[in-house]
């Protein structure tokens, strides 16, 4: 029988940013992002994928934000396995001067046309030095929905999970400058390894999923 892996994206991005991922043995299914609703919470939000997973106890892949979702999808079902890449398992790996600026509303006063942007600095923070790869995450962000957004940073600075994923491994990178490696406590380190490597370091990376799968 195929695994079924269900792949949850960073943070308005989509399948895109696994396409160096290796994942032809299995039936894979890369969740769609919807349009949240007026003060919708994440745990509804989350609630409201379960749509697009029908199986029952999948195998959960998620990719920062997308890494939220998925811990946030599995205190709903049964899974098999959660595999989180550039992401944190609770609130506690959320930097504290994101969180902080959660409490302070801070994050409401960034404008989506700077969100939206692509320059040195976004490439910095991402990780991203080849030409491929700037140019896809320019248009992953020309193409992200503004509302989701806008709503997604917001719960990412206000996440209060503090649940312990049960058959959770997590992989990170010691070079991630979004969700620095020194505030999170992971399975598995990928040297230098940014906030975008699926693309940057997919054969590394890939060995660890397959090992895991």
């Amino acid at each position: 029988m195929t695994k079924e892996l269900y792949i949850f994206s960073g943070l308005g991005a989509d399948e895109r940013v696994f396409q160096r991922l290796n994942f032809s043995d299995y039936s894979t299914t890369f969740i769609k992002w919807i349009v949240p609703k007026d003060i919708e919470t994440i745990e509804h939000y989350a609630s409201r994928l379960l749509d697009q997973i029908p199986t029952t106890k999948p195998t959960l892949i998620g990719l920062s934000f997308g890494g939220l979702i998925a811990v946030e999808v599995a205190k709903q079902i049964d899974t098999e396995k959660v595999i989180l890449i550039a992401s944190a398992k609770t609130k506690n790996e959320i930097p504290f001067y994101y969180r902080f600026a959660g409490q302070l509303r801070l994050h409401k006063l960034l404008s989506t046309r700077l969100l939206k942007s692509s320059n040195l600095i976004t490439n910095w923070f991402f990780g991203t030095s080849s030409a491929f790869d700037k140019q896809l995450l320019k248009q992953i962000l020309i193409d992200t929905d503004p509302t989701f957004l806008k709503w997604a940073i917001d719960k990412v600075a206000r996440w209060t999970n503090q649940t312990q994923t049960k058959n959770l491994f997590h992989i990170h990178g010691t070079s991630d400058r979004i969700l620095p490696f020194k505030f999170v406590n992971c399975n598995s380190t990928i040297k230098n390894g940014g906030h975008l490597m699926t693309l940057n370091k997919a054969v590394e990376l890939n060995k660890f999923i397959r090992e895991q799968l």
